[in-house]
This record gives C-alpha cells, structure tokens and sequence, in this order.
C-alpha cells in the first residue's frame, strides 16, 4: 500500500476503535510513517481473499487492545504462507535447456499466487476427477506393454496365462474372472489339482494349466449375461 492507502486504513481503524485517533499533526503523522512502513508490501485488497478491511475488523473483534500495523503484516504473511502451501508448480513453457528462464518462469508464477494475482494451481490428477478426453485410444494405439514375441517366448514358462490369453484372443470367456468352486480359486487365480488322500487330507496343490470343467462353464454363463459392447 502506498501512503495515501494505509491513511485511508487508519481513517478505517479509526472509525472502528476511537483510542487510534491522533489528534496532534506530528503524532499522526509519525502514525501514518509507521504505518507505512510495516504496511508498504501488504496490499489493500486482492481477487484472491485478502482485504485488509477484513482483517482490521476482525482484529479488533477479538482483542481488546489497539490494533497495530504488525499485527496486519502477520495476517498477510501468513495468508501468503497458507496460499503458497496449497500452489503446486506447474511445468513452465520455457525450455528445460534453459535453467535461468525456466527458474525465472517458476519464480514468477510463485509471486503472482503470493500476492494474491493468481489462485493456486492443484495437482491435475488429484483435482481433475477423470482422465484426459481420447487417453484410452492413446493406451490402445500403443498397444500391449510386452512385445507379442516376448509373449511367445514367457508362454512355456506361464501355461496358464497362456492359456487364458488364447482363450480369450479366440473370443472364449475369460475363465479367471469367476472363481472355481471346485478347487476354490480366487478370481485372477488359476486353477489347482486338488489330491485327497483315503481320509481325506489334500495331498496336492499344484497349479493347473487349464481351468476345471465347472469354472470354464460359469465363465461362459457370465459371457453370454454380460451385455454387447
């Protein structure tokens, strides 16, 4: 604020709280130099909350003692503070190559989000709510994220996503998305041999290649419920 801002201030502050009102020319005066000396980088107003008005009244609401210029500069400090830990730095436009102006971008965009110019920028995925508009055609023209000839070579060591994966590239139902109740398979398991001895302890654990008769039936139930696309 410059002078004639922070006399309207204490002609504000006067108003509201009587005891501030200097009366002697050279005690208002060394009133007004004070003044403008803790309040020269508090702004009077901003489109972004702040209005010293607001603080001065709130000010004297709450304390019975005179208001003084400090107590204004510590609310604007830490309305500064509190604008700031909300602002994330988006990427600058400058170059990357060039550090100075990509600093000096960064810089000036934390200086408009202090003083009030600009409001602070959120992260975009935690405050957008939805993905980019067309990003699973992007997913899908980069296609998978193993190579088809990697795939070939993993599938003797995989047999049963092998499997799942050429069932369902030859339009069959995905059989882990249903557990079996056979075996007792979670969905996204596979299968497992279930050996029982004569008294009937399980002998055996083993993954199978191929899903049990009763699980691929219920994935093909569940394929021919779920609706076109």
């Amino acid at each position: 604020m410059d002078r004639r801002e922070v006399a309207a201030v204490l002609t504000y502050v006067g108003r509201l709280d009587p005891r501030t009102i200097r009366t002697d020319a050279g005690e208002a005066r060394d009133q007004l130099a004070m003044w403008h000396e803790l309040l020269a980088d508090v702004p009077m107003t901003t489109g972004q909350g702040w209005d010293v008005r607001e603080t001065v009244r709130k000010r004297i609401v709450s304390s019975p003692y005179p208001i003084l210029p400090a107590d204004v500069a510590r609310e604007w400090h830490a309305h500064r503070r509190e604008r700031l830990a909300r602002h994330t730095d988006p990427t600058p436009m400058a170059d990357p190559d060039n550090p100075q102006a990509w600093r000096a971008e960064l810089l000036a965009a934390r200086d408009a989000v202090a003083a009030g110019h600009a409001a602070p920028s959120a992260h975009r995925e935690l405050a957008a709510g939805r993905h980019r508009p067309g990003l699973k055609d992007q997913l899908a023209a980069v296609g998978s994220y193993i190579p088809a000839a990697v795939r070939a070579e993993l599938a003797p060591y995989r047999p049963a996503r092998a499997a799942r994966e050429a069932a369902i590239a030859a339009g069959g139902p995905d059989v882990l998305a249903v557990p079996c109740e056979w075996c007792h398979a979670d969905k996204s398991e596979p299968c497992r041999r279930r050996r029982i001895s004569l008294d009937g302890a399980a002998t055996g654990n083993a993954p199978r290649a191929t899903a049990h008769p009763g699980r691929i039936d219920r994935a093909l139930a569940a394929q021919a419920q779920a609706p076109a696309a």
